[in-house]
């Protein structure tokens, strides 16, 4: 068991029958009542991020999770299917599981957080920002690059995000993952 000082980012543990991952904390003392500390923490089953407050004097059960490499193979039903680049071993992981499933790309490394006490997937996590062709998206006019306006484009995979109006069909734009929104235009 685990105390409130012991909280961090990325920390999971176990809370109400759900498993959660600090996204963020906060460590708040206030005038004459007692301290606390303040964690926004994401579910791993639905991927809702709550707030709670916790005394300082609560105790809170760690869940050890251990980071792997995998890569994406393919895509099987409903799950998708990931090899280990150490092992070689393949798993199969729910759809569910994927936050940004359309920005998955064949071929891409992800990180994949293994329950060291069973030994299952918890969660993925892809890149912080990916680079993705435009296939799809409206001409842009001359002279409208003035404006901070957005247009719907697609990208490869078939995610749609908001581009400026300059950005054209077979342009390669970065896109931040946990967001997904357009950060720049790639040079190529």
């Amino acid at each position: 068991m685990a105390t409130t000082s012991d909280i961090r980012n990325g920390m999971t543990f176990r809370y109400n029958g759900d498993i959660y991952v600090v996204v963020e904390f906060q460590h708040v003392k206030q005038g004459r009542g007692a301290a606390f500390v303040r964690v926004k923490m994401k579910s791993i089953k639905t991927g809702k991020v709550i707030e709670n407050s916790f005394n300082t004097s609560a105790k809170i059960d760690e869940i050890r999770v251990e980071r792997r490499v995998f890569q994406y193979l393919y895509e099987d039903g409903d799950s998708l299917v990931f090899m280990e680049n150490t092992t070689y071993e393949q798993i199969n992981i729910p759809k569910h599981m994927v936050e940004a499933l359309e920005l998955l790309k064949e071929g891409e490394n992800v990180e994949v957080l293994i329950n060291t006490e069973d030994d299952s997937p918890m969660t993925i996590e892809m890149a912080k920002n990916v680079v993705r062709e435009v296939t799809y998206t409206e001409p842009g006019i001359k002279g409208d690059t003035a404006t901070n306006t957005l247009k719907p484009a697609t990208v490869e995979g078939g995610a749609e995000i908001r581009v400026p109006l300059f950005i054209n069909i077979g342009d390669k734009v970065k896109i931040d993952t946990a967001t997904k929104k357009y950060m720049e235009r790639i040079k190529s």
